[in-house]
């Protein structure tokens, strides 16, 4: 049929859902075992969403039904692209991802501790760090008592590392 002839309120939104965090192409969805976990809680939580919908208006009902199916395709893309990473397998003495690294900034000789983790699971709030961040670039391959240098614009700002730990 042509999309002459259908009324204009029957036509459907296509739902914007945000992004997930970035990951570049050809980069791969490392993930602790915890955030495998995460994002398998997460497919299921959507699923339930979908299935445990109340709402009686059938195009309200449509419209729900295709933001989750669109949040679902981005989070299946992002979990069958998922390597996940075994931490007793890293060195444990040098940091590489999902390593547990305190540090200290070394101007201000402020204590930090970070977990180095895949995108999906970064949340500094929660001392996660990206694997792709700045910090943690500057931060890989380092071992307890060295110096990792990060370039902010004209400023050079020095961590050396005091822990690292895998759990």
């Amino acid at each position: 049929m042509s999309r002459g002839f259908v009324k204009e309120d029957d036509q459907e939104d296509i739902p914007m859902v945000p992004p997930r965090a970035e990951l570049p192409n050809g980069v791969t969805n490392y993930v602790t075992q915890s955030g495998w976990e995460a994002l398998l809680a997460e497919k299921q939580m959507l699923i339930d969403e979908k299935n445990q919908s109340n709402i009686n208006n059938e195009n309200e009902r449509r419209i729900a039904s295709n933001h989750i199916n669109a949040k679902l395709h981005l989070l299946n893309n992002r979990i069958a692209e998922a390597k996940i990473v075994d931490l007793k397998q890293q060195p444990q003495n040098e940091i590489r991802f999902g390593a547990i690294v305190t540090f200290t900034i070394e101007a201000t000789k402020t204590l930090k501790t970070f977990q180095i983790v895949g995108v999906d699971e970064a949340d500094t709030t929660k001392g996660k760090i990206s694997f792709l961040s700045p910090l943690a670039k500057a931060l890989l391959n380092k071992k307890k008592g060295e110096k990792a240098i990060l370039k902010t614009g004209n400023e050079e700002r020095v961590f050396e590392v005091l822990e690292i730990v895998y759990r």
